[in-house]
């Protein structure tokens, strides 16, 4: 991404609605499907940065890759971590080593997708799992992506197939930011017609309006464990490998 999307995520994503909101979904998700109880140890692959790792490190320890130099070394500096480079699949890891690994809206920047995750589970330790979270509903691609330098918005389908062709199998699905699905499907809607590219959703509402969005969106963490909600503009996914896939044969 551009250097003035990670500084402008640096400013905002302890209090943006849609950054606290997502946390504690996720947050919720990795409770009830941890691989293990105790402490554990804790893969976070594109962690921008590091809004997330301080929500991680309730659960284990952490380690953390980060491409991008300028968000690596902010990272590194607000959570203290040496914040490893390197772009999948090239990225020094120890095989065998992490009890959940997880890419929190970043498999969408990788071209490819599944040959990322495939370089990935050998990393694993015996019983690891994965988290996934990523942008859902390819119809509501915008200058958001764009910005964003997304790939692709995934399907439920899609993101299945990635996931057992890289040697995995599904354990949890789920889709999230859903009750406000309808009103960004109608801003999106609206900037078509009218021609304006998009790409400013992240601005930061009044206190009192992103303090009411997140609690909504957070609430969705009780539909999200149970996998009850139909549709939403990002989707998780919890696997572990498939003791009878090999992964990708591309």
């Amino acid at each position: 991404m551009e250097r003035h999307v990670y500084d402008r995520m640096a400013e905002i994503d302890r209090d943006h609605w849609w950054f606290v909101g997502r946390r504690r979904i996720l947050a919720a998700l990795i409770e009830r499907f941890r691989p293990q109880s105790g402490p554990l140890r804790i893969l976070e692959v594109g962690c921008g940065t590091g809004s997330n790792i301080a929500m991680l490190q309730q659960f284990g320890t952490v380690d953390a890759v980060e491409p991008d130099d300028h968000a690596r070394a902010f990272a590194a500096q607000r959570t203290g971590l040496a914040i490893k480079g390197g772009y999948l699949p090239n990225v020094p890891l120890h095989d065998g080593q992490y009890d959940l690994i997880v890419l929190l809206d970043v498999l969408e920047h990788i071209p490819d997708d599944i040959g990322a995750l495939t370089a990935l589970r050998p990393k694993l330790a015996p019983g690891g799992r994965l988290l996934l979270a990523v942008p859902a509903m390819p119809s509501l691609w915008s200058g958001h992506d764009v910005a964003h330098h997304h790939q692709r918005r995934y399907t439920a389908r899609k993101l299945d197939a990635v996931v057992r062709a890289a040697g995995f199998r599904r354990l949890h699905r789920a889709a999230f930011n859903s009750l406000l699905l309808p009103a960004i499907v109608g801003v999106r809607l609206v900037n078509r017609l009218l021609g304006r590219k998009g790409g400013d959703e992240d601005r930061l509402p009044p206190k009192p309006v992103n303090r009411l969005l997140g609690a909504l969106f957070a609430a969705e963490r009780h539909a999200a464990v149970r996998g009850l909600l139909p549709a939403g503009v990002s989707l998780a996914l919890v696997a572990e490998p498939d003791p009878g896939g090999s992964g990708s044969t591309r």
